[in-house]
């Protein structure tokens, strides 16, 4: 009795390069689609691949991205702060954060720190108001 595989004609190392890409593709995927996932409809457009032909002829995703709106809410801290929030938690989402990932987390945790100094300028300011009418 013969048992043999089905290798599709490729040799042992087109076989070993179609599994490692077949392996970055859903890790890629996967990393894109944990940013969506977090996003909290602050994505600015759903996630884009680029793209490596293997030795059957398939496309795999060997990088992608997802694009996020990083800018502050107009006059408004708090919801700022929110979106920093977010933003953050969807930079960090994936298992493995690229250094991209983590740069982008960084700019929110600083537009997050900014808000909250103008939050507390805010409240410094309405607490003078507040005191100086009682006064």
């Amino acid at each position: 009795m013969r048992i043999s595989a089905n290798t599709g004609g490729f040799d042992a190392t087109a076989l070993a390069q179609i599994a490692q890409l077949a392996r970055t593709d859903r890790e890629v995927r996967a990393h894109e689609q944990a940013h969506l996932a977090a996003s909290g409809g602050h994505a600015t457009s759903g996630a884009s691949y680029q793209y490596t032909t293997g030795p059957d002829g398939k496309r795999y995703a060997v990088g992608g991205e997802v694009g996020i709106d990083t800018s502050a809410v107009p006059a408004n801290p708090e919801a700022t702060i929110r979106k920093a929030q977010i933003i953050q938690a969807a930079a960090n989402a994936p298992a493995d954060p690229s250094g991209q990932d983590r740069a982008v987390a960084a700019q929110a945790a600083q537009m997050e720190a900014k808000a909250r100094l103008e939050l507390a300028r805010q409240d410094t300011e309405t607490t003078s108001k507040i005191i100086d009418a009682i006064a």
